[in-house]
């Protein structure tokens, strides 16, 4: 499968949306309808499945098409990262983190996350980076556009503790760091530059 098809009808898509919440004329309704048909078209074809299921999906977007956030907390101890395994994700490592929530700050949205995919309590202190999902290599693709950023937290206290959606918590060092990695979650570069972040505090914060 290309990952552009899914990229061009990701904004196909949200083209039309944001064309529909705005339209008067209703020659350009259908017309926007046409292109969205369209682009769920391209969405089925790219991905197998219906035309159906991909507008079934895609309905749950309404109003002015955004991009998700989806956030990540980096925390350490002494030099060793911690990292969850994702049950949604056949048990997958990856950095204890998920969608931000409407309502919360994003550091609040991240220490929830840390707190209930590990059991540790920490406090966002820094930003490291605010990543276009698009543009890491992620898998497999998403027919949604989704910026990830990811936050240095700072560990409070706790104990390793399996949530409902993590079956094991554990911290490694940069030499440890398990390969069946979660790669719709994170990526080997993304935890390579996370652990470069560690040793060089000095360092802005990354952003495409």
């Amino acid at each position: 499968m290309d990952p552009r098809v899914l990229d061009w009808a990701m904004r196909l898509d949200a083209l039309a949306q944001n064309g529909l919440l705005f339209a008067v004329n209703p020659y350009d309704v259908e017309r926007y309808h046409a292109i969205q048909r369209i682009a769920h078209e391209m969405f089925a074809a790219a991905t197998h499945t219906s035309v159906e299921q991909v507008a079934a999906l895609l309905c749950y977007e309404p109003g002015y098409v955004t991009p998700k956030i989806d956030v990540r907390g980096v925390v350490f101890r002494d030099d060793a990262m911690l990292f969850v395994r994702e049950r949604a994700d056949h048990n997958r490592w990856t950095l204890p983190g998920g969608w931000a929530d409407v309502g919360d700050t994003p550091s609040q949205s991240v220490e929830r996350e840390v707190l209930e995919e590990s059991g540790y309590r920490t406090r966002a202190v820094k930003v490291l980076a605010i990543y276009d999902r698009r543009k890491h290599g992620h898998e497999p693709p998403s027919p949604f556009h989704i910026y990830k950023i990811f936050f240095r937290c700072e560990l409070l206290g706790g104990e390793a503790t399996e949530g409902i959606e993590t079956s094991e918590v554990a911290f490694f060092r940069e030499d440890e760091v398990p390969t069946d990695l979660s790669l719709g979650r994170v990526t080997p570069a993304q935890v390579a530059r996370m652990f470069e972040h560690y040793r060089r505090p000095e360092l802005p914060a990354d952003f495409d």
